[in-house]
């Protein structure tokens, strides 16, 4: 039925709704189906660029690689762009669904790997192309520009930086607000926002230790890089135990060491591999200052010959939530989620979002919608087992139910966006 002119704009706009779910669930399946690698995104970036020309919106393909930016021109107002990630990562699925992917592509290292969308991405752009469709048919609900950007290589985050460096700013008007979401591992329906810190920094670090190889019949003639690296590895819980303060989230997890070829050989290097989550500049800067600390001092314990070597990588900005575009966010979404609209709690992982509005010198929000199926988390929750029952983002059984995970996404953008698009109440104008 058409919406009447006293309509509110959220509910005139997701009028349409019907026309749209069929189509984007079938998008939904299709990414999940035929998955990407960061970086290689060509095929996803091609099915997105279709979509928005469909709907008459301009289109810039190519940004950074394989981003997509559209953008509707709709006359003076603010300017908002809401963003989707379209990259999957390399994990053989393992959810038994009728579309799961079988596909394998040659990693970075040149290797064949499969591929999965383990952590929803398909979801976030079916969503985008859902809401960006559904504000383009119905213009005279708002006022002023919106952009919907299709970003490459969250996952190794460096795809917005990409699509910076590529020129994106000058693609763009002014923009107002920058506003993204993540379908997380909580009952589908659900919407949650949080202002301030949300999501961690994220900083891998690989560091090598030179100790001296020997026989290992001879641990006299050696500098043992194993013993050394072994030593590293207990005075690094120390950061978080005894260096930082009670209640200040830090995480700080060792997940690789490599040393040495066979069990009679020390070998004269070890390499560990360790990563940190943060949520403040100043608590970054510490950790990974204690980090070469520890790491200095046990070698200068150990005799090493040589200094140990330090490499950064994968690297991801800290997404502090801007509080009065979150309120404004969660005010809408409250008004028209109701008691679907929850508060977020603080997430440990981390996203590269956050790199483009504050490139662009503007404010952001980034919330949460829930992506499992409401029965089976509730019944998790009552066997005390949600974190054994329920499968979490990179896993290889992780896979948001498609309703009502859809249609959630969708007026979840599409509300956001016109709490900055909707012209204002007749008594406030």
């Amino acid at each position: 039925m058409p919406a009447s002119a006293s309509t509110p704009p959220a509910a005139a706009i997701l009028s349409g709704l019907d026309a749209v779910r069929e189509w984007a669930a079938d998008v939904y399946r299709d990414l999940h189906l035929h998955p990407e690698l960061s970086h290689q995104e060509q095929a996803t970036a091609s099915k997105v660029a279709g979509r928005l020309k469909a709907a008459g919106i301009e289109v810039h393909a190519g940004v950074g690689g394989t981003g997509v930016v559209g953008l509707v021109r709709n006359g003076e107002g603010p300017v908002v762009l809401l963003r989707a990630d379209m990259d999957a990562l390399p994990v053989a699925e393992a959810t038994g669904l009728p579309y799961a992917s079988q596909a394998t592509a040659a990693d970075g290292t040149g290797g064949e790997v499969p591929v999965m969308h383990a952590c929803g991405h398909d979801m976030h752009v079916a969503c985008l192309l859902g809401a960006a469709h559904l504000l383009a048919a119905a213009r005279g609900h708002w006022a002023g520009s919106l952009v919907v950007l299709f970003q490459p290589a969250e996952e190794t985050g460096d795809g917005a930086r990409g699509m910076l460096e590529d020129g994106l700013a000058a693609l763009l008007p002014r923009v107002d607000v920058a506003l993204a979401q993540h379908v997380l591992p909580a009952p589908a329906g659900l919407i949650a926002t949080h202002a301030g810190p949300t999501l961690s920094a994220a900083d891998s670090m690989r560091i090598t230790v030179h100790g001296r190889g020997a026989h290992g019949s001879m641990p006299q003639a050696s500098v043992d890089p194993v013993v050394l690296a072994a030593m590293i590895v207990v005075r690094l819980q120390t950061i978080v135990a005894r260096e930082t303060r009670p209640g200040e989230p830090v995480v700080v997890t060792v997940g690789s060491i490599r040393a040495g070829t066979k069990s009679n050989v020390i070998s004269d290097h070890a390499v560990i591999e360790l990563n940190v989550r943060t949520y403040s500049e100043e608590t970054r800067a510490f950790v990974l200052d204690a980090i070469h600390r520890i790491v200095d001092a046990e070698c200068q314990a150990s005799g090493c010959p040589r200094p140990a070597e330090y490499e950064l990588f994968d690297r991801f900005p800290l997404t502090a939530n801007d509080a009065e575009a979150t309120q404004r966010v969660a005010a809408a979404f409250s008004s028209f989620f109701g008691e679907r609209a929850r508060p977020l709690p603080l997430q440990t992982a981390s996203e590269d979002f956050s790199d483009i509005p504050r490139a662009l010198g503007i404010p952001y929000c980034y919330w949460g919608i829930g992506g499992t199926d409401a029965e089976q988390y509730q019944a998790a929750e009552r066997a005390g087992r949600v974190a054994q029952d329920i499968p979490v983002n990179h896993s290889a059984h992780f896979a948001p139910v498609i309703q009502p995970t859809l249609d959630t996404g969708i007026q979840a953008l599409v509300v956001a966006a016109l709490a900055w698009l909707a012209p204002p109440p007749a008594d406030e104008k």
